[in-house]
């Protein structure tokens, strides 16, 4: 046993137990401050476990960046969503709120660290992060303690923002705990307090049984004013029907999953889908990346441990000391034909978050959804993961969500002990060591999440919040599956009734699954799926009698931009069509503002800058300008663009306008009669003057501007996420010019940036497109 804080990073008392969340209809002021506390010390004692200061600046994975980024990562969220609702009026640390507010997309498979970072960046001292987490501890207890309370807090109120910071800093509890668990074993100790579960409960899993549920009718989503807080893709409610299938009893255990890794599962193609093929190959993968075998396998933690391997010889003096006595396998290994249980014992162990230990093999195992579907193909008969609508079916009987707080189960610490959530372990624990519900289903909650076959989508009617509208957004996009249950880390709003999260397929977290299998063959199962955007031959690896019939759009509206389509419409529009006049026109109307009210021409940012035409022509009178888009693949063209000056693409021979009918291909082959059109720059340019950058919000890099130009607000999904952060990010003469090309107007636009920007002018313009004269209204602002 090590001291509590070798490396002096808490700010607060080291704790591993979790608080209940608050009941928003009758919480004080004191519950919320204690809510927060106990949700700022559970992340901070989470980092305990690290070893050394210099583990804080290792990649544990290559998808994510250094621990010292999560660290300090939270606490920048709490001021920017503080600020945003209004809560304080200024930063702190620009450069450290800048530094670690973003974090990394799980997109790729490649070296996420150094492609972002770089592998010379310097991250600052540990102790100037602990100094910089304890300033913004005493601000949200300023906040706590000074702000009116309003009973019930809704998602209108500024305190939303609070729960939202609170709930955040929880979700990296269990972000950091992956990684952890991914550092090399000498780079973690196991703090006092930290306890590791039994190996084994009773007499031990002998069989995974399969239940029925006959087919029923489940309540998906939260009603918007249920009483907790709750993240935007968990609303609104809606009902969906199951039919009648049977699932597993227990997860997936180490035992079960031990048969499919010695029958050479990860080495044969026919059991993997194609995506999950090339990740094992790219991978190079033997067995599930917490087991640890004897054969030197390849971790994938970054930078300087690129190299490194959890799997090497294990030290034969090397042995446990928590429950020895519970690695007794009497009772056989489900799945295992060959072999003894001594044999298997030696054969893996498993690496836990500050331990390596014998295999529980009780636990369940941890893979994440290419090993699971792997796993299901492999087992035949027609076996599959669990959908997300089947999840709720085999929970118990659920109170109406009109009961208000008393329908939730996370409220009450008594029922919260049925399951392995709220880090009442340190561990997973054995799939029999919990009750199961009433129709026999062990771990609904807890232990660790469920991957399902569906894709992670917004329900229907589902909208973003002005707070944070990017959090669920861009993982709607088809690559993205639906996890749920929580794990034993989770707490807040992941070990709740509602909760809805997802990861990219390939993405590790404390997950795993259990088996499923429609019972009438005439019925497909309740699954939600999503087209890819640009993709003609999507897979899909669940087996439905209609794909179509459960296919739906994504409901961020904004990704429909990436479709190829419309960056051939955006570049004709931009560069090659004769006639219209909008861009010209808004140019000159900007600039002569800008003069009218005697602002500096030093820096400027083009928001919705589309390809970039009008972010070249303002380079010829800012020094700096800076061009963002939603669009990835717009922003992509645009920085081609500037490097070249010119570029090439498909158009279809159909003259037709192209608002109206668009039919333009810009894929490398083409479909019917198709031409090469060059869009090329009007105007010379300094390259280095300008910069294009994708953003999905205005992220804190963005400052000091003399004129901000917003002409997107007709494409992006929540307009006030989009205006909210204009009035922080002008110089005190600065200048903002919001673009209205639809019904708004500045009455609109005043609610939510009052108090933050005042208007000193508006102006309609006529300008000309596709032929036709139309209008847009430029309101300007000043800083109020």
């Amino acid at each position: 046993m090590k001291t509590m804080d070798p490396q002096k990073i808490l700010t607060g008392p080291c704790t591993y137990e979790s608080l209940t969340p608050c009941d928003l209809s009758t919480c004080t002021k004191e519950q919320i401050l204690q809510y927060f506390e106990n949700s700022y010390s559970l992340n901070e004692s989470i980092f305990t476990v690290i070893a050394s200061e210099k583990a804080f600046y290792t990649c544990p994975d290559r998808l994510r960046l250094p621990l010292i980024f999560y660290y300090g990562h939270t606490a920048v969220v709490y001021m920017n969503k503080l600020l945003l609702a209004g809560l304080i009026k200024e930063r702190i640390n620009l450069e450290f709120e800048t530094m670690f507010e973003t974090g990394v997309d799980e997109m790729s498979w490649d070296d996420t660290e150094n492609y972002r970072m770089g592998g010379s960046f310097k991250w600052p001292s540990l102790d100037k992060v602990v100094e910089f987490r304890a300033q913004v501890r005493q601000i949200v207890r300023r906040v706590i303690q000074e702000t009116p309370l309003e009973i019930p807090v809704t998602q209108e109120s500024q305190w939303w923002a609070v729960f939202m910071g609170m709930d955040h800093e929880r979700i990296h509890i269990e972000t950091s705990s992956v990684l952890i668990r991914q550092l090399p074993i000498h780079m973690v100790h196991r703090p006092m307090g930290w306890t590791i579960a039994p190996k084994l409960h009773g007499d031990g899993v002998n069989k995974n049984v399969l239940v029925q549920v006959n087919e029923t009718d489940v309540s998906v989503g939260k009603p918007r004013d249920f009483p907790t807080y709750g993240w935007d893709n968990e609303y609104p409610e809606i009902n969906k029907k199951v039919p009648a299938f049977e699932a597993s009893a227990h997860l997936i255990t180490n035992k079960q999953f031990l048969h499919f890794v010695n029958t050479d599962g990860y080495k044969n193609k026919q059991w993997w889908s194609k995506e999950g093929w090339q990740w094992c190959e790219y991978r190079n993968t033997r067995h599930p990346a917490f087991w640890v075998c004897e054969e030197g396998c390849i971790s994938n933690v970054g930078g300087t441990l690129s190299g490194h391997s959890h799997c090497k010889p294990v030290n034969n003096n090397q042995q446990d000391t928590e429950n020895q006595s519970n690695g007794n396998l009497s009772n056989g290994v489900i799945g295992q034909e060959n072999g003894n249980t001594e044999q298997l014992q030696e054969k893996y162990r498993l690496r836990i978050i500050c331990d390596e230990i014998d295999m529980p093999w009780d636990w369940p195992v941890v893979v994440n959804y290419h090993e699971a579907n792997a796993y299901c193909n492999w087992l035949g008969q027609g076996y599959r993961l669990m959908t997300e609508a089947e999840h709720h079916a085999i929970r118990d009987p659920e109170p109406s969500s009109s009961e208000g707080a008393s329908a939730e189960f996370s409220l009450s610490p008594e029922k919260n002990k049925k399951y392995n959530i709220n880090m009442q372990y340190g561990t997973s624990t054995p799939v029999n060591m919990h009750p199961p519900t009433e129709s026999g289903f062990y771990d609904v909650f807890g232990n660790v999440w469920e991957w399902t076959e569906d894709h992670f989508n917004g329900l229907p009617g589902y909208q973003t919040h002005a707070y944070y509208d990017d959090f669920s957004t861009p993982t709607f996009d088809g690559r993205h599956n639906v996890i749920m249950g929580g794990s034993w880390v989770s707490t807040g709003s992941q070990a709740a009734r509602f909760g809805r999260y997802a990861f990219r397929r390939h993405f590790y977290q404390h997950a795993g699954f259990r088996i499923a299998r429609t019972l009438d063959d005439s019925q497909d199962p309740p699954v939600a799926l999503m087209p890819i955007i640009n993709t003609e031959d999507q897979e899909f690896t669940i087996k439905l009698a209609d794909v179509d019939a459960h296919m739906t759009p994504s409901t961020n509206t904004q990704l429909q931009q990436e479709k190829a389509v419309y960056l051939c419409r955006q570049l004709l529009m931009e560069f090659n069509t004769q006639g219209d006049n909008y861009f010209q026109t808004l140019l000159s109307a900007c600039l002569e503002t800008m003069q009218r009210h005697g602002s500096e021409f030093n820096k400027a940012l083009d928001i919705g800058c589309g390809c970039g035409s009008m972010t070249f022509e303002l380079s010829n009178h800012f020094q700096k300008i800076i061009g963002t888009d939603i669009c990835g693949q717009f922003i992509d063209a645009a920085e081609k663009l500037r490097q070249n000056g010119c570029l090439s693409y498909h158009q279809t021979c159909d003259d037709s306008p192209i608002a109206k009918q668009p039919k333009l291909n810009c894929n490398s082959h083409t479909n019917g009669d198709t031409h090469m059109v060059q869009a090329k720059v009007a105007c010379k340019f300094d390259q280095t003057k300008i910069g294009f950058k994708q953003f999905t919000w205005l992220p804190n890099e963005l400052a000091d501007f003399d004129l901000v130009i917003q002409r997107s607000l007709h494409r992006v999904q929540n307009k006030k996420a989009w205006l909210l952060r204009l009035g922080d990010i002008i110089v005190p003469t600065g200048l903002v010019i919001i673009v209205c090309t639809d019904d708004w107007t500045e009455r609109d636009i005043m609610p939510t940036v009052n108090g933050r920007l005042k208007l000193v002018e508006t102006t309609k313009m006529q300008y000309k497109e596709d032929g036709e004269e139309k209008s847009a209204l430029l309101t300007a602002w000043k800083k109020a």
